[in-house]
């Protein structure tokens, strides 16, 4: 069967480690279970990059009582332990993981993750944007652009159907057909 998980992040500033939202989709034989999202209190609160603010609009107040990436980290990890990650622009998904880990002091799960661009560009050839947006659009897909639940569940969805058009029905078959472009945390 087909089990993932989609990750997104949004962050404050330039630093990988300043999460200030996560959002995983579950997908469990082949079929969005449940997606969540956290809004994070980044280590540099109350500084907000304006540019970061630009792009995802969340701002110190919406975090001013959120928990630290460090008390939703465990909650976080039960949703992906064992699974296949899978995020878009997974290098910088996964950088953030990495650092966010990395700054709490928390072992580093062994997940291996894949970029659904690589993924996109497998099922989907030629195309002439492989943006989270432009596939969403192209797939009539609507959602709320730069916020991590919705960015992780389009990437997930986005998957699915590259999958369903690669005709991979089985994580060992992603392994076979995406063997490459796979990475581990």
């Amino acid at each position: 069967m087909l089990d993932f998980c989609a990750i997104d992040f949004e962050t404050a500033t330039h630093e990988r480690h300043s999460a200030c939202e996560m959002g995983i989709c579950v997908v469990e034989n082949g079929e969005i279970v449940q997606t969540k999202t956290w809004l994070i209190k980044p280590p540099s609160f109350p500084y907000f990059n304006p540019r970061n603010v630009a792009v995802h609009g969340i701002t110190p107040e919406d975090v001013a009582v959120a928990p630290t990436f460090d008390e939703i980290w465990h909650e976080a990890q039960d949703l992906m332990y064992g699974n296949l990650m899978i995020a878009h622009n997974a290098s910088f998904d996964a950088g953030v993981l990495r650092s966010c880990l990395d700054y709490y002091g928390f072992f580093k799960p062994r997940l291996n993750y894949l970029c659904s661009i690589s993924i996109a560009k497998k099922s989907w050839k030629n195309l002439s944007k492989y943006g989270l947006k432009p596939l969403a659009e192209q797939h009539a897909i609507h959602f709320n652009h730069h916020r991590a639940g919705d960015d992780a569940e389009v990437c997930a969805k986005l998957s699915l159907l590259a999958f369903q058009n690669l005709m991979v029905t089985r994580n060992d078959e992603v392994h076979d057909v995406m063997k490459k472009n796979m990475k581990v945390l």
